[in-house]
């Protein structure tokens, strides 16, 4: 770890369903890594901002973070896991997780469908994340919560 933080599972969170199944896989797989878990929002300008001088972040801040925080209580209730913090970066989600996984022990995102192509094609920020995080990447497919990891799905 170059910045000295204790080793954490980076989660990439974006509200969505697979984000969600993302927190939890991250909180069963942390203790066997002895890691923390980072609940990570990411926001940029929309496209239609291109070209203007944007005079203010319009809160995506603090929506992102709204975000974040109701994904980290759907997933968990009232019982979050010991050490789960969040964050929110100002960056386009790819990148900004790719960073994160620089000093990370895991990074975890959601995978969402492609209509037609469903199950053939990764999202281009879970792909992006497989393709340059700097650790290993754990991508949560559709319906990942029913299966479980191995050890507790029956034989």
């Amino acid at each position: 770890m170059s910045n000295g933080t204790a080793a954490a599972i980076v989660v990439g969170v974006d509200g969505s369903q697979q984000s969600v199944e993302a927190l939890r896989w991250a909180a069963r797989i942390a203790p066997s890594l002895g890691a923390g878990i980072r609940a990570v929002g990411a926001w940029d300008y929309p496209p239609e901002y291109a070209g203007y001088v944007p005079l203010g972040s319009d809160n995506f801040d603090e929506v992102t973070q709204k975000q974040v925080d109701k994904a980290v209580r759907e997933a968990f209730g009232d019982d979050v896991p010991a050490g789960l913090t969040t964050s929110v970066v100002f960056g386009h989600p790819s990148k900004v997780l790719v960073h994160e996984s620089e000093d990370a022990t895991m990074l975890v995102v959601g995978r969402r469908g492609h209509g037609g192509f469903r199950g053939l094609l990764l999202g281009s920020v879970s792909a992006a994340c497989v393709a340059h995080a700097k650790c290993p990447v754990l991508v949560i497919h559709e319906h990942s919560e029913a299966e479980g990891p191995a050890q507790e799905r029956p034989a």
